[in-house]
């Protein structure tokens, strides 16, 4: 990429256009993040009343329910998300300072050979 590619309103406008689908794919993040914790007590509560032995065996079985599987499956899917539109902004962030940059060395050169 030379600095001919870099479009600093393009980036600005990506940032905008994704601006609010991060906060809500982090928002949702870190509701399933919580909501992990409280699914796994629930599943250890039920484990103990079902007879679980012990509380590492209803922490196994809390670990080993198709429900708490499938929730990490889900915890998976919003990270991925999530930090796929944190990197995209952080591209586009670092694009806008390349273009700082390169402006910046521009004015320099300029000054230099006027």
């Amino acid at each position: 990429m030379n600095h001919a590619d870099i479009n600093p309103l393009k980036a600005i406008e990506y940032i905008y256009s994704n601006g609010a689908k991060y906060a809500q794919a982090k928002a949702e993040l870190t509701y399933l993040e919580g909501f992990l914790k409280s699914k796994k007590a629930l599943l250890m509560k039920t484990a103990m009343f079902n007879g679980a032995k012990s509380v590492a065996a209803a922490e196994m079985e809390a670990y080993a329910d198709s429900e708490y599987i499938e929730l990490l499956k889900g915890l998976k899917a919003a990270t991925e998300i999530a930090e796929g539109l944190r990197w995209g902004l952080v591209a586009a962030q670092a694009r806008i300072e390349i273009f700082r940059t390169v402006e910046a060395s521009n004015r320099m050169i300029d000054r230099a050979t006027s």
